[in-house]
């Protein structure tokens, strides 16, 4: 049997009330924001607000952009 089957197995014997515990837990470490990601949206969405105030930044509508995306 595979370690990740394994685990699988041991979790899925857990009473409900304890694999909740383990979902719960899962659940939360995705929920994690990761430092490095944040600080690169942090630098992008600084330079895209720059560039908009200047004027170099094309924008389009709420409208528009639904429309091309449904």
């Amino acid at each position: 049997m595979t370690p990740t089957k394994t685990i699988i197995n041991k979790a899925l014997s857990l009473k409900p009330a304890e694999r909740f515990i383990v979902i719960e837990a899962l659940v939360k470490s995705l929920d994690s924001p990761d430092k490095a990601i944040e600080k690169v949206w942090a630098v992008e969405a600084e330079k895209r607000l720059k560039a908009y105030k200047a004027g170099k930044l094309k924008t389009v509508s709420f409208e528009e952009m639904f429309q091309a995306h449904s």
